[in-house]
């Protein structure tokens, strides 16, 4: 905060009243200090909060060029890709853990259940106002999983004030771009927010077209100023590359085949999504909110690949396989209600929040299962050919979820620089399943009470040291599409230690944060040493590690933003049935998990309205096989910017990515096939605001 008051004397000395003029800092200026709701539902701080807390702005998203949610949030410490069509081409991983089960993914707040481990929903940055994200476990806030963490997209919101936005933009690889934003004032009680965004590309290997649009916007209807609601929705359609990686050559990447694309001639990928949203919000009195969301979201998703491909070195033909058509149709209705009180407790502050939530989510699957189909085709150049596959695709099963939970959470002021925070939350789901061939069904019921408590210490106005306790939940599969075999088994539990110092620097001047912690994830399910062909609930993975991140203004304008993790990952006790035979892999690194990552950019202004920008981002040595057999090298991407104020309204881009034109593995789908990054590109963008 900050203000000043000043009077002034006239020649007759009439005065004018003392005036006073205060702001509150944003998230560009003073990121710990901006309250969030992310790490908590209290709305605190990052330097209140006893976690790791960290947000990706919109001005840092449009510096960068970042114009997917993966791209983004994999800028944000800790945090790398295991992204690929099979899970909508939006998984992380952070902290040791994987996947869109343990790492959430959250829009405006609201959790989107995956199905068969995939999300599509969100995925661009242009409807975006920041994304936050929450490492370590999160189960109290959010429900069942998020043992790595949480990612929040919360998109722009209507403003009374008009603004509109204009966004067009060309690059190689025929890359092709429009986008448009608008708000304002419809009436004394009314304001509104529209946007649409689309993008197509020839992509950077054959065959690779891809087409996404989005579309949406919100109204708000402030009934008076203790009440609001806003209406929110939103639509996507996406048509990623049909792109599934290339293979091995002898267990090394070739090269040679950087640009190829093995699927067949007529391959599909499409998503359709979308987010319906009523949030009220009542003030009922002086330190009293009550909040109520209602929400509908709804997927389609449709694949039809041949996704599997082992190359022989001796002879250079590939084998095609997996030819996999899939189709998903999920829908998910939900409530949640939560009422914040702050009041004196004894003579000290405090802030409580209570709530409820319930969901119902219906999953279809239809598909051509066993997946049955093959070809051969030579490495260097080949006819496509078009998907046959043996197996017709049918109506496969159904499922249905029913979910209810109910939430706490406290912040007591120990003393005038130390607090408590806790919370905890009771989750009970009911999951049935019918496969639709057979008739036969199956169900289980869930249950689950997690709970944190930290301790958060003021050194000063702007530093704070914390310290903190976790215990969470994990599925041992995507929640809503267990098997049979899944559902004998309960969730996986975990816990995490976490101790870390935040600070920000005097006048804005930046900021940094240092966090330890260990994670322990048990009842991970294993082979059965005695009987491979049996599955335990025994298992366990722990991590632990150190994170480092930071921005600093060097004056001159010259400013560099920086984070770097490091990270101890490993089976502690798993058993894996390899051949009928139980093989340990206790002490290995699980699949697609980095042990190092840092990510830098720097920006300055050499000269007035022209703005340089240049960063890395690094990524460790990763594994795609349980038994560390099948390393992946670890990889640096640089990419760099331009930007120049041409007149008050129109600002021109120049976005330069993988300049050095790295040939990298961003995963893998096999211990045989890696999917790669993109190649070099550049794409210049004009934005007209008025």
């Amino acid at each position: 905060m900050f203000g000043g008051a000043s009077t002034c004397a006239f020649a007759d000395e009439a005065k004018l009243p003392p005036v006073t003029v205060s702001a509150r800092h944003s998230r560009d200026d003073a990121p710990l200090s901006t309250p969030g709701d992310t790490g908590s539902r209290l709305n605190l701080s990052s330097l209140d909060t006893p976690a790791s807390v960290e947000s990706v702005t919109a001005a840092q998203i449009e510096a960068r060029g970042d114009q997917t949610v993966n791209d983004a949030v994999t800028r944000a410490t800790g945090f790398t890709s295991t992204a690929t069509p099979g899970n909508g081409g939006t998984a992380l991983a952070v902290r040791g853990f994987a996947g869109q089960e343990s790492v959430m993914t959250l829009y405006d707040g609201t959790r989107l259940y995956p199905g068969a481990g995939t999300m599509t929903f969100p995925f661009d940055t242009w409807q975006v106002e920041r994304i936050d994200v929450l490492r370590g476990p999160a189960s109290v806030l959010y429900g069942e999983g998020a043992i790595g963490g949480v990612v929040n997209v919360i998109p722009r919101q209507p403003q009374r004030e008009s603004a509109t936005t204009l966004q067009a933009g060309f690059g190689t690889q025929a890359q092709k771009r429009f986008a448009l934003d608008t708000t304002g004032a419809l009436g004394p009680m009314l304001s509104y927010r529209f946007y649409v965004s689309d993008n197509r590309s020839n992509g950077w290997v054959e065959r690779g077209d891809s087409h996404t649009t989005s579309v949406g916007g919100a109204v708000k209807l402030d009934v008076s100023p203790r009440l609001s609601f806003t209406l929110s929705y939103d639509y996507a359609r996406q048509m990623p590359a049909t792109y599934f990686g290339v293979p091995l050559n002898g267990g090394a990447l070739d090269t040679a085949l950087r640009d190829r694309n093995y699927n067949v001639g007529n391959a599909l990928i499409a998503y359709f999504d979308q987010s319906t949203r009523l949030t009220g919000v009542y003030r009922a009195g002086d330190g009293i909110t009550i909040r109520d969301q209602l929400y509908y979201l709804n997927t389609h998703r449709h694949w039809r690949n041949s996704e599997s491909y082992e190359m022989d070195p001796s002879t250079r033909l590939v084998t095609r396989s997996d030819y996999i058509e899939i189709l998903q149709h999920e829908q998910q209705a939900g409530n949640r209600l939560d009422a914040t009180i702050e009041r004196s407790l004894a003579g000290h502050a405090n802030r409580f929040v209570i709530g409820v939530e319930a969901n119902r989510i219906s999953f279809r699957r239809d598909s051509n299962t066993p997946f049955g189909g093959s070809s051969v085709v030579s490495a260097d150049g080949f006819d496509p050919g078009v998907f046959a596959s043996p197996d017709p695709t049918v109506p496969e099963f159904r499922t249905l979820t029913h979910q209810v939970a109910l939430f706490a959470e406290d912040r007591f002021d120990i003393t005038s620089r130390l607090s408590a925070v806790g919370g905890l939350r009771y989750d009970y789901l009911d999951y049935s399943r019918r496969q639709l061939a057979s008739g036969t069904a199956f169900g289980k019921a869930f249950s689950n009470v997690g709970w944190r408590l930290g301790l958060v210490y003021q050194v000063g106005p702007s530093a704070s040291v914390y310290g903190q306790y976790t215990r969470g939940a994990d599925s041992v599969g995507s929640l809503v599409t267990l098997s049979q075999s899944q559902t004998q088994f309960e969730l996986a539990t975990g816990e995490q230690w976490e101790a870390g110092f935040k600070q920000e620097l005097p006048e804005g001047r930046g900021f940094w944060t240092l966090a330890v912690y260990q994670i322990v994830k048990k009842h991970l399910l294993t082979s059965d040493p005695l009987h491979p062909g049996v599955t335990q609930q025994v298992g366990q993975q722990s991590s632990r590690g150190v994170e480092l991140s930071g921005a600093l203004t060097l004056g001159y304008g010259v400013s560099v933003e920086a984070n770097a993790a490091l990270l101890r990952a490993r089976y502690d006790r798993f058993d894996e049935n390899v051949g009928g035979m139980a093989v340990s892999r206790s002490g290995n690194v699980p699949n697609n998990i980095a042990q190092q990552t840092a990510n830098v950019w720097l920006t300055c202004s050499p000269i007035r309205d022209v703005v340089l920008g240049a960063g890395l981002r690094y990524v460790g040595r990763r594994y795609s096989d349980n038994a560390n057999t099948a390393p992946m090298p670890s990889y640096t991407v640089f990419d760099a910017s331009v930007s120049w104020r041409a007149t008050r309204h129109i600002d021109l881009a120049l976005y330069l990515r993988n300049l050095g034109n790295r040939a990298y593995a961003v995963t893998s789908e096999s211990p045989t096939e890696w999917l790669l990054g993109p190649s070099r590109s550049a794409q210049v963008v004009a934005t007209m605001k008025f």
